[in-house]
């Protein structure tokens, strides 16, 4: 069976990014939209998002984040910037105040994070993101919960992707090192055939080895054509694999670019990658 993770990269169209790479404002339609190529809305955006948790005050402050189909999309920013809570506030777990979420074009604004996951959003939380009395294959199965029809070739790929998992399926995912847990959990993600992948810090606690790799196995799933938003706390490694990036500062956005524009800021540079 062929590895569809192997295919070459998706949509390589950077023309939603701010080719200055300031700013917090992304292109817009007359209407004032947040614009792709084309004046289409990008396929999933978390648009002028102001919103906390609960009743408790504001963590968002206007935030804008997008990600078109085969891009990875790259949320970084200094210790309590909002970078996780602007993931969330895209899924659906905290209020928004104003805004809106679209996902390809449909307003999900008012969607339980479940009905999310219906319409193809997959999620994995940064932490208890596995069943660890479970085995492996148990929680990629648990990942096909919402799936009518045979799942088994979408297993076949997942261990494709992660060899190691397929080596251990008969294994308890509590019993694997960090690294192998996040594999289980960005495949459990797989195994419901989602629209977009979200990663909240899929790489916390691991080895730069592991880093690495995961990196890896992240660009071979935005290959198939999956947009890819994730949070990361490792900023330039993650600029490195971006194609859109943004840097959040107290909830609100303070630059946005590619990776590469990012990576090559001298403001960003000096305030967020150590010079």
């Amino acid at each position: 069976m062929s590895n569809p993770y192997q295919d070459g990269r998706g949509n390589k169209d950077r023309s939603i990014t701010n080719p200055a790479g300031q700013g917090s404002e992304m292109p817009r339609s007359k209407s004032g939209k947040v614009t792709a190529a084309g004046d289409s809305t990008a396929f999933l955006i978390g648009e002028a998002m102001t919103g906390g948790y609960g009743k408790g005050p504001d963590i968002l402050h206007a935030c804008t984040i997008a990600v078109e189909r085969g891009e990875i999309a790259v949320i970084v920013g200094p210790n309590g910037a909002g970078k996780s809570t602007a993931m969330k506030a895209v899924f659906g777990m905290l209020n928004v105040r104003s805004g809106r979420v679209l996902l390809d074009g449909e307003d999900i604004t008012a969607l339980t994070p479940q009905d999310r996951v219906v319409k193809g959003m997959g999620f994995v939380p940064q932490t208890s993101n596995i069943f660890t009395s479970m085995t492996v294959e148990e929680n990629l199965e648990m990942g096909a919960f919402i799936r009518r029809d045979d799942f088994r070739d979408t297993m076949a790929q997942v261990y494709d992707l992660f060899p190691i998992l397929k080596e251990k399926r008969n294994q308890a995912a509590g019993e694997l090192s960090g690294g192998q847990r996040q594999q289980v959990a960005v495949g459990r993600a797989l195994m419901t055939k989602p629209k977009v992948l979200m990663l909240d810090e899929p790489t916390a606690g691991v080895s730069p080895i592991v880093m690495d790799e995961l990196f890896d196995r992240i660009i071979e799933v935005a290959r198939t054509g999956i947009p890819i938003l994730m949070v990361e706390q490792n900023a330039r490694q993650a600029l490195e694999i971006a194609d859109k990036a943004y840097v959040l500062v107290q909830g609100r956005n303070a630059h946005t670019g590619t990776g590469k524009e990012l990576l090559a800021d001298p403001e960003v540079r000096r305030s967020f990658l150590g010079g």
